[in-house]
Formats: C-alpha cells, structure tokens, sequence
C-alpha cells in the first residue's frame, strides 16, 4: 500500500539529516538562473547512502505503478535522473534508456540513449522539479521518437505554479514522492529551521523569481 502522506515524511526527513536539502533563508543562495533561494537541493547525495537509496528507489518503483500501472521502459533525464532511473528500472525489472540535454555532437548524434521500440509505454525519471522546462524538454524528446510517455516521477519538487502550469501545458502527469510544504513543515517541526525563518521560507516559494531581492547577503 502506498501511504502518501508518510512517504512525503519520510522523504523530507532524509533529505535534510543527510543534507541532500540544505536551507538558508537568511544566507541564500543563487542559482545559475540569478534566482536567490533559500534552499538549495542537491538529491545525487541520495545515492551515497544505501537506506535512503533504497527508500527512495522502492517508493519511486511504487508511486510508478499506482499512478501509471504496467509500462514498458524507464527513461531517466540526463544528468541526475540517470542513477535513479537506473534503480527504478532495475526494481521494476524493465528496460532503461536516458535522455541527453543535447544530442551528441559525434559519432550517431543521439538524443536518446539506450534501444527504443516505436508505441512503448514510458515514465520519465526525474531527481528535481522546479519550473519542469529541462523534464519536459525529455519528455518531448520521447514523444518525438515515438514513445508515449505515461507521466514523469521525480524525488522531490518545489511546487512552483509555474512547474504545474507547464506540466499541464504539456498535457503531462507528473508526481514526486515529497515536496516543499511538506519539508518546510517537518523542518519546523523538528529544529532544522527557527519558527521566525518559516515566512520567509514561504514567501520565496510565491514569488521565486523576485524573492530576496532586498536581502543583502548573497549566498556562498
């Protein structure tokens, strides 16, 4: 049985102990897209933990098969949804295959790695969503090869309105085992933040791209 709101929990727990998510309302951090953010979520420290790898590995092979029942192959989007769609793959017994940000310069210039069957039925691996421009981008890739793409899964996901507003536009499902309420409420909860950081925490996630504007700090 595939208890949602535990999974959630428990997802978020690991993810701040081992410090796969770091927060830092008051010292934020800048990301490549000039975004200021308090938090910074790095989900390839996952796999050098073999409990959460293994956690993360079975919950993602069950949220794939009650939201999207039988399919044929895991595809993993280049870089970090490579090792976890290989996991995924190998729990589920199915084929993989990943996607390239960009075909390959030389040799076959592939886009898609791995053998394809025209009409397979795939999900998407993903590690982070944050707008889903560069998961979407894989999964019209997929689409353009023939696949049908049943939905895409992700460990972990902001919850951007403009991340459900793509998906949407894209006329594609996607789910992820934990997200940011539910981490900013566990970290609350249990010390990782001060109960004074938690509006800040939640203003950033309203207004992403305008957030920390006025704060002077720039992050390390």
């Amino acid at each position: 049985m595939y208890n949602k709101s535990d999974i959630e929990l428990k997802v978020a727990e690991f993810l701040l102990q081992i410090k796969a998510i770091k927060l830092q309302p008051n010292n934020p951090f800048t990301w490549a897209s000039g975004w200021k953010s308090p938090i910074y979520c790095d989900n390839r420290i996952t796999l050098s933990h073999p409990a959460v790898r293994t956690y993360i590995r079975q919950k993602l092979a069950q949220l794939i098969q009650e939201e999207y029942g039988a399919v044929d192959v895991i595809a993993g989007v280049a870089t970090a949804g490579i090792p976890q769609g290989v996991l995924v793959a190998q729990e589920l017994g199915l084929p993989f295959i990943y996607v390239r940000s960009k075909a390959k310069e030389h040799g076959t210039g592939s886009l898609i790695e791995g053998e394809i069957i025209e009409g397979q039925r795939v999900v998407v691996i993903e590690d982070l969503i944050s707008t889903g421009k560069s998961s979407l981008q894989a999964v019209e890739a997929l689409r353009a090869a023939g696949l049908s793409v049943a939905g895409l899964v992700a460990i972990f996901t902001y919850g951007f309105d403009q991340a459900d507003q793509n998906f949407a536009d894209a006329k594609c499902r996607y789910s992820t085992l934990s997200n940011y309420p539910t981490l900013i409420s566990y970290a609350a909860e249990h010390g990782f933040i001060a109960q004074n950081e938690i509006n800040l925490l939640n203003k950033w996630r309203e207004t992403p791209a305008t957030w920390g504007k006025d704060i002077a700090i720039d992050a390390e």
